[in-house]
C-alpha cells in the first residue's frame, strides 16, 4: 500500500478535494503512476498555508509521521492563475529536509485550463509544462472530464 499526502494552494483552502480524490479513485493524472490494483492511502491534505507557502515547513513532516511515503502537490498550484512562484522551492525543501518524495500534480488539468496555459506567454519559457509533466499529455477526453 502506498501512503500519500497532498498539499493544495492557499487560494483553494477550501477545497474538498473532490478532484484529487477522483483522480486518486480513477488513477489519472499524476496517480496514474500507482497500479489500479495496489492500495492507496491519503494520510494527509493540508494547503500551503498562503504565500509564499509557511506550512511547507512543517506540513510534510506530520503527513511523514502518519506514514506518508510520497506527497504531491496538488495541480491548483501548477495552473492556478498565476502558477504557484514556489512550486519548484516546496519541492526541494519537502524532498531535501524531509527525505520523501514530491510528485508534481494530482488531478488532470482540466481541457478549458490546459488550452488556456498554451497560450500564455510565460507558460513554457517559465518550464511549466516540462514541470507540469504527464499532466499536459493527458488524453484531451480525460481532461475535459475535469474541466
Amino acid at each position: 500500500m502506498t501512503k500519500i499526502g497532498i498539499i493544495i494552494c492557499g487560494r483553494y483552502k477550501t477545497c474538498g478535494g473532490g478532484k484529487c480524490l477522483r483522480a486518486l479513485r480513477e488513477r489519472v493524472g499524476a496517480f496514474a503512476r500507482y497500479p489500479k490494483n495496489e492500495a492507496v492511502e491519503i494520510v494527509g491534505y493540508s494547503y500551503c498555508g498562503d504565500c509564499p507557502g509557511g506550512n511547507v515547513e512543517y506540513v510534510p513532516e506530520e503527513m511523514k509521521k502518519n506514514g506518508a511515503e510520497v506527497i504531491h502537490l496538488a495541480t491548483g498550484l501548477v495552473v492556478g492563475y498565476p502558477p504557484c512562484p514556489n512550486i519548484r522551492r516546496f519541492k526541494e525543501l519537502i524532498e531535501m529536509k524531509f527525505e520523501i518524495p514530491v510528485v508534481i500534480g494530482t488531478h488532470p488539468i482540466p481541457l478549458k485550463y490546459a488550452q488556456a496555459h498554451e497560450k500564455l506567454s510565460f507558460w513554457k519559457s517559465a518550464g511549466m509544462e516540462a514541470l507540469a509533466g504527464g499532466l499536459m499529455r493527458e488524453d484531451k477526453k480525460i481532461q475535459e472530464a475535469y474541466n
